[in-house]
């Protein structure tokens, strides 16, 4: 009896063994056994972005315009000071994080020469900096084309409203794009409480469209890919079977294009959809409905100064106009339509129709001010020898900067002891 139990506990430990096999090495180098698991790849948002095929000329201009934007918000930084037209770069220093730079800011202005002017203070000894006449004229000259294109920035809001569904716009949302919508800082007084007959602030937080001339509505609503489709038909004498729903598609240099490929394009180039402006009920066919939203965020990019935003920002638009879905694998599923770029610790949104070598086709004077800006960013140190000065003009404006300023008021350390003016003669 005890025999059999044993035979059967043997037979179900071999079992065992047989179904999970144990990889062994004492009885041959040769007699291993590895358990895989083939998985299917995952194909989501973050792959597709991990994968995509990179553009080097856009990553360079987005991680040129970064800086850029650095120094801008040094420059405003400094101006809110009223102590004086300079400030300490002990004080600067303190202003790393509000930035968003990874290294000391007195290091980083130090790197743009036609910016910043880092100077000693002819009393206190320690180093101090100030914004340079050329970047000044820029900025000033940006506000005023901003202020002149005013009429422009209101079309764009218009034009923002006609395509939300209830003609209804968080505030909030248009505060977060102001810079790419070229919006004053002040756009809720200059221009959303003065431009009344055309919308209007229903509270605090949301602007709402005012019904007014029809004709006016009719030619503000034609989108910016119509009229690329007008030409196409025109010009290359394609049918209209061809060129009523499709848009352009710029692939970028190295892409692979798979089997099949070429056909699921053509296809999707023919999907109809409800476009932009059009009041019609929305379909909610899978591909009619992403095709929408593509051509959703297609006009709002087209509408921006600099063809781009930050993906982020396009999701306080999501309710309003309609973009009920993962914004991010939409735009990653047409390479030749948009590219995201990661440069600068966040996820930029461009259109790729409206650049080329990294500057835009169709140029417009606010974008041109800031190309100058970035332009004289991206000097650095090079034709920094024009910018000295002798000794003694240098140390005539400093002191004619200090007389402006207020000795009490001062913030930073001295490296020396006070040397009184009449010593010094």
């Amino acid at each position: 009896m005890n025999s059999l139990k044993s035979l059967r506990y043997s037979s179900i430990r071999e079992a065992l063994t047989h179904q999970n096999p144990i990889k062994s090495s004492s009885l041959s180098p040769f007699y291993c056994y590895n358990q895989r698991r083939w998985l299917k790849p995952v194909d989501s948002a973050q792959t597709r972005l991990e994968n995509r095929t990179r553009d080097h000329r856009l990553d360079k201009l987005i991680a040129q315009i970064r800086k850029l934007n650095i120094v801008l918000e040094i420059s405003k930084l400094m101006s809110r000071k009223k102590r004086g037209p300079f400030v300490s770069l002990q004080l600067m220093s303190r202003w790393k994080n509000l930035v968003g730079l990874n290294v000391n800011v007195g290091a980083f202005v130090g790197k743009y020469p036609h910016a910043f002017e880092i100077f000693t203070h002819p009393f206190r000894k320690n180093l101090c900096c100030k914004v340079t006449e050329k970047l000044k004229v820029l900025i000033d000259e940006e506000e005023s084309v901003i202020r002149e294109c005013e009429v422009d920035a209101v079309k764009r809001i218009k034009k923002l409203l006609l395509m939300s569904r209830e003609g209804v716009l968080r505030v909030h949302a248009l505060r977060l794009i102001r810079k790419e919508l070229g919006l004053p800082e002040d756009f809720r007084d200059s221009i959303l409480a003065q431009y009344t007959s055309d919308f209007r602030l229903v509270d605090l937080e949301t602007l709402e469209l005012v019904d007014g001339d029809c004709d006016d509505e009719k030619s503000l609503c034609v989108a910016k890919v119509e009229e690329w489709r007008e030409v196409e038909y025109r010009e290359k004498w394609l049918s209209e079977f061809e060129t009523n729903y499709a848009f352009p598609i710029n692939l970028p240099t190295g892409f692979k294009i798979e089997k099949g490929f070429r056909e699921e394009l053509k296809n999707w180039q023919r999907i109809p959809y409800v476009k932009p402006y059009e009041r019609k009920e929305i379909s909610r066919g899978l591909e009619r409905f992403e095709k929408r939203v593509v051509a959703v965020i297609h006009e709002l990019l087209s509408l921006t100064v600099e063809k781009k935003v930050e993906v982020e920002r396009l999701a306080h638009f999501r309710k309003d106009l309609g973009i009920e879905v993962n914004v991010r694998e939409v735009i990653l599923k047409h390479p030749g339509v948009f590219y995201v770029s990661t440069k600068g610790s966040t996820q930029t949104l461009c259109l790729r129709e409206a650049y080329s070598k990294g500057y835009l086709i169709e140029p417009n004077p606010i974008y041109n001010v800031r190309r100058k800006m970035l332009d004289l960013v991206l000097l650095k140190t090079r034709h920094s020898r024009k910018l000295l000065q002798t000794e003694d003009e240098a140390r005539e404006e400093v002191k004619r900067d200090v007389m402006v300023g207020s000795h009490e008021d001062w913030e930073g350390e001295r490296d020396g002891d006070w040397v009184l003016p009449i010593l010094e003669k």
